[in-house]
């Protein structure tokens, strides 16, 4: 209950948003410290690590958390953590394919946690390579839409590194590219002076779920929901392709 005052109701959505910043930047915290400890403590010569700090700076993180996540990482300051990589496979409701990317420093929570926030709302559990061959690693380039900033003018910019597609996705475009052209792309990008929000690379399905039934896509997102709330949870990525008026609907319910 989020109580019955004005000030009680700010005050529980107040907390909800903090709680959900502070998760967003544990996330963001870890995949800096993956990323230097893998290919060093230097953004310069290590583009992982550079995007991960992009992607940080963009998220608001402080600068301080920033640095020591780096030290951590690269060797140059204990307490970092052990992270482990593993990745889960599911089927939602409406057999959704849904793809989980964790790091963790305890499998056994990571995997009864996961379990728990897919089973709970109806979603089951995969087999090993059953989910992922429906999905293809991308790089994927985030620039936010702003005065200036057109479609046509990020192909200009773009247009030598030879990315595959750039997508308008609402609020923001999405370039497109082979993993190993990710680093070019982002450099022709900022070479034509434009801001960047994330360079990263991600799991883009091969085709999607369509989903028209009201209740399933509830289902379905609780379920993402629950796993998004998992602290060992990374990533989440999901094939399903929301009719207009049921995106129309939960969005009226949020």
């Amino acid at each position: 209950m989020s109580g019955h005052s004005k000030w009680a109701t700010t005050k529980h959505k107040k907390a909800a948003i903090d709680a959900k910043r502070g998760k967003l930047f544990a996330k963001l915290i870890k995949n800096i410290e993956v990323a230097a400890r893998t290919g060093g403590g230097d953004p310069m010569g290590n583009p992982t690590l550079f995007d991960a700090i992009q992607k940080a700076k963009k998220n608001s993180v402080p600068a301080d958390n920033i640095d020591r996540a780096v030290k951590r990482g690269s060797g140059a300051e204990a307490g970092g953590a052990d992270w482990l990589a593993i990745t889960y496979e599911a089927y939602g409701p409406g057999g959704v394919a849904v793809l989980i990317e964790c790091l963790t420093d305890n499998r056994n929570r990571s995997a009864s946690e996961v379990r728990i926030a897919v089973t709970r709302a109806g979603g089951t559990m995969a087999d090993v390579g059953s989910v992922q061959r429906l999905f293809t690693r991308k790089g994927v380039i985030q620039v936010a839409k702003a005065p200036g900033v057109t479609e046509l003018e990020l192909i200009e910019a773009t247009l030598e590194a030879d990315p595959e597609s750039i997508d308008d996705e609402g609020d923001y475009y999405a370039i497109v590219c082979q993993p190993n052209s990710l680093v070019e792309v982002r450099q022709a990008v900022q070479a034509a002076g434009l801001d960047y929000d994330s360079a990263e690379i991600q799991f883009v399905p091969s085709f999607t779920s369509p989903l028209t039934d009201l209740e399933t896509a509830r289902k379905l997102y609780r379920i993402l929901d629950a796993l998004d709330d998992i602290d060992d949870v990374q990533n989440v990525y999901s094939n399903e392709d929301l009719a207009p008026e049921i995106q129309e609907l939960l969005e009226q319910e949020d």
